[in-house]
């Protein structure tokens, strides 16, 4: 019984720990698990096209109507289709991805699509390439947002070719969410479906960055002297030019029968005298004029 009694309080903390730890495992996993969302509950609006509010959208649905060339339905299939970013892991450089990158039926086979998306963004299952007669746009389209699953059925065409299914969110199908779908041998590869077909533009990590590009400098003229801009900008046939030559003009006959038989030093005196007289006389009338506008300041005028 003393054994016993040591014993019974450390039991009795081991019991409690254990079950603290069976609860916060048990939340975590709660925590963890995502809520999908089943879209079963679809408003027809025509023409294959079903929706509702809560983001799961159904376009191109064709669940009775053979396509011309098809006499019967081959086969009935199912598959389920998932998409999310973890199924990119295993494509360097991709962000989002199916989990199945290709698909193969048989002509004319009454197809079931049950498309489950694992992300908290929009993702779509869409098929290009289908006869506009009977599929609107000539494409079948599943989208789902957020975690949740959707379905829809069509029926494949006769004939062998191959189908482009892609999810045209921008830049998800850039970005992995690629695959094709053949029918019977299909027409060839697609390119760039991930893991099965190269990609066009091939992602380089290692390549150093191109150098930058550098234009060349435009050719700034220098700006002329205030003299040589002055001269730019007047023509040659200025005021001043005009009056100096209406000046020559009539002093011309003057000038001639003065300077007649003067020697060349003669005449640059003479000129010399006659410019200092003129300069004089200017002089003198400009101080009459300021003299009568200010008669205070006279005397510090020259006379």
């Amino acid at each position: 019984m003393m054994q016993f009694g040591k014993r019974g309080p450390n039991m009795g903390k081991k019991l409690l720990m254990t079950g603290l730890a069976l609860l916060l495992a048990s939340m975590s996993v709660n925590s963890i698990a995502k809520e999908y969302e089943k879209h079963n509950a679809l408003m027809n609006h025509g023409d294959g096209h079903l929706m509702d509010m809560g983001g799961g959208m159904v376009m191109g649905q064709n669940a009775d109507t053979l396509p011309g060339g098809c006499d019967s339905i081959a086969v009935t299939k199912e598959i389920t289709v998932h998409a999310g970013h973890k199924y990119a892991e295993k494509f360097p450089g991709r962000m989002f991805a199916f989990d199945t990158q290709e698909f193969n039926f048989e002509p004319c086979t009454k197809l079931t699509v049950h498309f489950i998306n694992d992300d908290n963004v929009r993702h779509q299952w869409m098929m290009h390439g289908l006869p506009k007669y009977l599929y609107p746009k000539g494409m079948f389209h599943l989208e789902v947002s957020g975690p949740g699953e959707i379905s829809g059925t069509l029926i494949l065409p006769p004939g062998d070719q191959t189908y482009l299914v892609h999810c045209d969110i921008a830049q998800h199908m850039e970005k992995g969410m690629k695959a094709q779908l053949k029918v019977g041998k299909g027409s060839g590869d697609l390119p760039s479906i991930p893991g099965i077909t190269a990609n066009v533009i091939e992602d380089n990590y290692n390549e150093a960055m191109p150098p930058p590009v550098v234009l060349p400098e435009k050719t700034v003229a220098k700006p002329a002297s205030d003299a040589a801009a002055q001269a730019q900008s007047e023509p040659f046939y200025s005021g001043t030019l005009v009056i100096g030559l209406a000046i020559g003009i009539i002093l011309a006959p003057f000038l001639a029968r003065k300077f007649k038989g003067m020697s060349l030093s003669e005449i640059i005196a003479y000129v010399l005298e006659l410019v200092t007289s003129l300069v004089g006389k200017i002089i003198g009338v400009v101080s009459g004029l300021l003299r009568t506008i200010f008669p205070n300041n006279a005397k510090q005028l020259p006379k």
